[in-house]
């Protein structure tokens, strides 16, 4: 799949880590480091701006990397981009650890997955398909 992009950053494009990769990095575009806070959040810039297809959305999420190691991850995970989005795609970050995180430029902050999406045409009616599960939900089939 080809996708339109305008790179403002001084870092390279995102690219597949190894070829069976789902996700691409996005690297924090600063003009100086930020100093992420316990349970403080941000907006980094990326200083990329992208052109999807219709029936794409992108999906920011967390790296693994940093979650587990250092407590930070993408906040409304997994963010989206549409279609028709054309601003600069940006990472909401924060901090759930209890230690001050430092976001340097070109840091790997996220990943990007590009994924098909279906539009919905709701039929309204009066009731639904029964199942065996019905209602239950929120834990209901136990520990």
């Amino acid at each position: 799949m080809n996708v339109r992009i305008i790179n403002k950053s001084h870092h390279p494009l995102p690219k597949y880590e190894t070829n069976q990769s789902a996700g691409m990095d996005l690297r924090a575009n600063l003009s100086q480091p930020v100093t992420l806070n316990p349970m403080q959040r941000c907006l980094v810039p990326t200083g990329l701006f992208i052109e999807l297809p219709k029936g794409y959305e992108a999906q920011v999420r967390p790296r693994s990397g940093l979650a587990v190691k250092k407590g930070i991850t993408v906040l409304n995970s997994p963010g989206t981009i549409d279609a028709d989005y054309r601003g600069e795609v940006c990472v909401i970050l924060v901090n759930l650890s209890d230690q001050p995180f430092v976001i340097n430029d070109g840091e790997r902050v996220a990943q990007m997955v590009v994924a098909k999406h279906e539009t919905v045409e709701w039929i309204p009616v009066e009731s639904l398909e029964d199942t065996e599960r019905g209602v239950g939900g929120f834990g209901h089939t136990g520990v």
